[in-house]
């Protein structure tokens, strides 16, 4: 094979390799290095075996992945505060024309959905992900895995039965996502309680993640009165001097807050019935270095 070929091959099959690796990181920075050692391993091994290179290279990726999830989990306990998934800027364009597998795409990669497969094992996540979100077949999933099929089928039920224990129900639509984020913003800005108060839940959470590296509250804020006295509070006059602007992550539409060209912090809200369920801040400077600032 060629060494444009070579190439061609795998920048043609990047994107799944790195939806595969984010998915079950959580980082992009991690799922970029994965996605690298893939390139390495595909650039410079004997290829002559492979028929199905888009199936090599998940496979690849795959259980580089695995081995990668065991040395961030155990990061990952130490970390200071709430955890959050690193933004993703999701953009699945022409590559995706069907309206459900678009769907399935944004639900598996949002934050909520990243939260809850932060419990599971790295088997676990690696079945849900390549099942759940990319359809593969359990006979392909043991393949990659080397495991056999009803063991693999064994982790696929559990891991599903985790995830929908844990995972919260929010709708996905993105117009209502994004009316109630700058009816949200404008109510911050403006220091209106009340009408903060009549956009949120009364259940509603706030979770900050700064991993120790930026103001954020240390822990989860439960109810709408907590949450919205803390945005009148600490967002409305931190929002001074801050440029926001929509861009799409982890599958839908969120806010990010620039402090000149520097990312200062991403919104997102997760909605359901009409009302703000969660608020997620992500503000640890660490897992804002790969959002576009131009």
């Amino acid at each position: 094979m060629a060494t444009d070929t070579v190439t061609e091959v795998f920048e043609e099959h990047r994107p799944v390799l790195m939806g595969v690796a984010y998915r079950m990181l959580g980082r992009v920075a991690d799922a970029e290095d994965v996605v690298q050692e893939a390139w390495l391993r595909w650039s410079g091994g004997d290829r002559s075996d492979v028929r199905e290179p888009r199936a090599y290279l998940v496979r690849v990726t795959t259980r580089l992945a695995v081995d990668r999830l065991r040395q961030v989990q155990a990061r990952n306990e130490a970390y200071v505060g709430p955890w959050l998934p690193e933004p993703y800027v999701t953009d699945f364009g022409d590559t995706v024309a069907d309206t459900a597998e678009r769907a399935v795409l944004a639900d598996s990669v949002s934050l909520a959905v990243l939260v809850v497969l932060e419990s599971l094992s790295p088997l676990e996540r690696a079945v849900f992900v390549l099942r759940e979100a990319f359809g593969y077949p359990y006979a392909d999933i043991a393949a990659t895995l080397g495991r056999g099929e009803p063991a693999v089928r064994q982790l696929a039920a559990r891991a599903r039965r985790h995830v929908e224990e844990g995972r919260p129900r929010y709708e996905a639509d993105p117009a209502e996502q994004r009316a109630l984020t700058e009816r949200f913003i404008a109510a911050a800005r403006e220091g209106d309680l009340e009408g903060l108060m009549s956009l949120l839940a009364p259940d509603a959470r706030l979770i900050g993640d700064s991993g120790g590296l930026a103001p954020a509250p240390v822990r989860v804020l439960e109810s709408a009165d907590k949450v919205g006295r803390f945005v009148v509070g600490a967002m409305g006059k931190g929002m001074a001097g801050l440029t926001l602007r929509f861009l799409e992550v982890n599958g839908g539409p969120a806010l990010l807050a620039l402090s000149g060209d520097r990312p200062d912090s991403v919104l997102q809200l997760a909605v359901a019935d009409g009302r703000v369920q969660c608020v997620y801040i992500v503000r640890n400077p660490e897992k804002l270095l790969s959002l576009p600032v131009g």
